[in-house]
């Protein structure tokens, strides 16, 4: 194995020593450079030395007392260096701080206090994926989809749209967190595994046991299921950290239907979701129902992320599409055709309409697939090709 350089950001001198032992214990990695203090701004001096020793990994240590410093060094240093990967370090009961670091760039995020097995571990996942080909620092994007309240289609939405993502560009994975899972059954799939037992194998969890748990569909969408026993599933906050973290890693884009999950699950997913599409029909019950939704998302500060998806949408004289924006408090993104018949029926026989590629129903969620991923790299000539090809 090719040996990882790696710098260390840590404030406290005692764990800095500590890092250092462990990074060179590992005898896949070296420390190049250690610093006593957090880079606070591009022209840092301490931002100049850790981007003149090329890391590869830079091991940031976020204090329990004071993490802010911890993040936004986290945020540079990942703006600064995109292709150099980032772990940070730190205690699993301050779940937001877990969110916050993942969101500023970090790769992974390790329990404190550490050791050379889970280093170890860490520097090998690092690895494998690097022999796969991806960019270091290039993270899958997550779109979670919720209902706004029970029947309004968010597996339907979920499993059509992993459908379309995949077809256009590869490397989808949907993950069925409901609390009784029907993506499988959409899509006529018997899985063997499911998310449950995902999180009780995190502990050795890597690409490869990552794989083993998801199920295949035909058009080569991984789905990892959801449990067929209710309120099964109740991992902690850092096991979802985990498993989003491995799952991005791996994957491209990854859908989750969030279905009618409302509770500490469905919060840290959808703060950990690019956009979070929140699945109402036109109905004052299921509007009213959205906008509650919305609030209790944007407590744990999603709401910037969560835009709307108007399901079996149907003209209503008297009610505009501007009206459901201000009903619900958020912007409408997409709108789904009323197709009862040809929904229910491809659910009945486990065919999704996205198999039928030259139906509108079918474009319908393609174009959405191409909406949510308009500004991505080599989006137009991977469009152009699904396009083409309905």
């Amino acid at each position: 194995m090719p040996e990882l350089s790696v710098v260390i950001v840590a404030t406290d001198n005692e764990q800095r020593a500590v890092l250092q032992v462990l990074v060179d214990g590992t005898s896949v990695a070296r420390t190049v450079y250690t610093c006593a203090s957090f880079p606070v701004a591009a022209s840092d001096p301490v931002t100049r030395r850790v981007h003149a020793a090329k890391p590869d990994v830079t091991l940031v240590d976020i204090p329990a007392d004071n993490p802010p410093l911890a993040l936004r060094a986290i945020e540079l240093l990942h703006q600064e260096m995109p292709d150099a990967a980032i772990f940070a370090i730190g205690t699993l009961n301050q779940p937001q701080v877990i969110v916050n670091a993942m969101r500023a760039g970090a790769r992974e995020f390790i329990e404190r206090p550490i050791n050379t097995p889970d280093l170890l571990d860490a520097f090998v996942r690092l690895q494998a994926a690097q022999r796969r080909g991806r960019q270091e620092g290039t993270r899958g994007k997550v779109f979670s989809v919720i209902n706004a309240k029970g029947g309004n289609g968010a597996t339907t939405v979920a499993v059509n749209l992993a459908l379309a993502l995949q077809s256009a560009y590869g490397q989808t994975a949907l993950v069925d967190l409901a609390l009784l899972g029907h993506a499988a059954l959409h899509m006529n799939l018997k899985p063997v595994f499911n998310v449950a037992d995902a999180t009780r194998n995190l502990h050795r969890m890597d690409a490869s046991l990552l794989e083993s748990f998801m199920t295949r569909h035909s058009s080569g969408l991984q789905l990892l299921a959801g449990t067929n026993t209710p309120a099964a599933v109740d991992p902690s906050t850092a096991d979802f950290v985990k498993l989003f973290d491995m799952l991005v890693t791996h994957y491209r884009y990854v859908v989750v239907d969030v279905s009618s999950r409302f509770d500490a699950a469905s919060r840290l997913v959808a703060s950990l979701s690019e956009t979070v599409l929140l699945v109402a029909c036109s109905d004052v019950a299921s509007l009213w129902s959205a906008a509650r939704v919305q609030q209790y998302l944007g407590e744990t500060g999603s709401r910037d992320r969560v835009r709307l998806v108007l399901n079996r949408f149907r003209k209503v004289a008297g009610f505009s599409e501007a009206d459901a924006e201000t009903a619900v408090g958020a912007k409408l993104l997409w709108r789904i055709p009323n197709q009862y018949f040809a929904i229910s029926g491809a659910i009945d026989r486990g065919t999704p309409v996205m198999d039928q590629r030259n139906s509108e129903i079918a474009r319908c969620f393609a174009g959405l697939a191409q909406e949510l991923t308009q500004n991505d790299p080599d989006v137009k000539r991977a469009a152009w090709k699904l396009f083409k090809s309905v």
